[in-house]
């Protein structure tokens, strides 16, 4: 094989260690190595990022290993090509498994060009990374504890949630500190409705006639705190994101790859139906602006783990469920595709229940996020608005398919169906 990196380096990192190998290739063809151990903390990574730039280093290859990698890619970026691999795509021969070893192999995979780069993004869009995952994930405990006050009222025998669709409305919030407070006599409790609420005052009295001990209170009122103490968060994390996506950071002047400033690209996708500003900014977050960076759509829908995986053998496909992907931007599409298979009159719509019907509601959520992802990739590569086919377009795609699923239909029914032209019909 051909040597592509006359000198580089392979890095076996772990928590308190990171061993080196760095690669050689001398003016008549031989290539030698030398094995380095540096420590993980500040003072020992710049010495190894010294000692690396002193032998002629350029290229730097490394396991991505939970986030022990992070500090050393962010103070080592500047001065090197890094590549951050997928430790499954790296692994050596079996029985030969050290950190020597590692590293060693590592640079010999480097040094012959037989790496494919893992995709990590500038620091600003990594930043802002941090604070959409971070706000994904206290939605999702607001929403753990807001089933857990649901469960606690169940178990007082309160049927609030039977009368009120939301019980964390501005309603039920009342009722609740209510119930805190001490206050169990069901009229008061339903006297605190507010607006369209109180027309359901009746129905009220008798779902919050249960029976409240000092035990429930004790957990609504822990519950309650609880979820208050997340919901300042997420207004803190929402109040930082629009700080951060305003930033001159991310939205300094396109530079010669032509891609949309942050906030340009937010107000071009959410002219998606289902799709609004929470969303397109953690789908930025994770993709970026800049669409050159994966070949095609498809490129990027594998990435994302939300097109069919490949798993033949002897010309039998044995599985097609998807990979593992980035399961944030997975989350994302997935939860813009619920809401876009709710809109009325729109393509995506009627893809969600075409697909539904034959592969069930969550094959057609995934199918949906795949087509959400494309559109995206489109745009943004295009830099054009998203522009609506219709709820008819898959039948003006192929009219004879669809006149075939009918007639299919009525025949199943028991009817013999004969097709005539309007002109023969005359």
């Amino acid at each position: 094989m051909d040597i592509v990196n006359q000198v580089c380096a392979g890095l076996d990192v772990h928590k308190q260690s990171v061993s080196v190998c760095l690669r050689k290739v001398s003016a008549d063809g031989q290539a030698s190595s030398m094995v380095r151990e540096f420590s993980t903390m500040t003072e020992g990574i710049l010495q190894m990022g010294d000692w690396m730039a002193g032998q002629g280093v350029k290229r730097v290859a490394m396991e991505s290993t939970g986030v022990y990698w992070k500090p050393i890619w962010n103070l080592l970026e500047d001065r090197f090509e890094l590549m951050l691999c997928n430790a499954r795509d790296v692994k050596n021969v079996p029985g030969r498994k050290t950190d020597t070893k590692d590293c060693q192999w590592l640079a010999q995979l480097l040094q012959y060009g037989l790496l494919s780069a893992s995709f990590i993004p500038p620091r600003p869009q990594r930043e802002l990374r941090d604070l959409t995952r971070h706000r994904a994930q206290l939605s999702g405990e607001h929403t753990r504890v807001a089933n857990r006050i649901a469960k606690t009222l169940e178990d007082a025998n309160i049927k609030l949630g039977s009368v009120a669709s939301d019980i964390l409305g501005k309603s039920g919030r009342l009722m609740l500190e209510a119930l805190i407070a001490g206050q169990t006599d069901p009229e008061q409790l339903a006297d605190l409705a507010q607006r369209k609420m109180r027309g359901k005052i009746p129905e009220l009295k008798k779902a919050l006639f249960g029976h409240v001990n000092e035990h429930h209170r004790f957990m609504l009122q822990m519950l309650f705190d609880h979820l208050t103490y997340l919901e300042k968060g997420i207004d803190d994390l929402e109040h930082r994101i629009q700080q951060v996506m305003s930033s001159d950071s991310l939205n300094k002047a396109p530079k010669e790859n032509d891609a949309l400033p942050f906030d340009q690209a937010v107000a071009l996708l959410v002219t998606i139906p289902g799709v609004d500003e929470c969303t397109a900014t953690a789908v930025l977050a994770e993709t970026g602006t800049d669409m050159k960076q994966f070949p095609s759509s498809g490129h990027l829908a594998s990435w994302a783990g939300v097109c069919p995986g490949n798993n033949e053998s002897a010309g039998k496909r044995k599985s097609g469920k998807t990979t593992h992907g980035n399961r944030w931007l997975k989350r994302a599409l997935s939860q813009a595709a619920w809401a876009a298979s709710h809109t009325k009159n729109t393509y995506l719509n009627a893809q969600y229940h075409r697909i539904a019907r034959r592969r069930g509601k969550k094959r057609a959520v995934v199918a949906l996020s795949h087509t959400l992802l494309t559109i995206i990739y489109h745009m943004l590569d295009q830099q054009v608005a998203y522009r609506e086919l219709g709820q008819d377009y898959l039948d003006t795609i192929d009219p004879k398919s669809r006149l075939r699923y009918h007639t299919k239909q009525i025949e199943k029914l028991g009817f013999k169906v004969t097709l005539e032209t309007p002109d023969m019909a005359a």
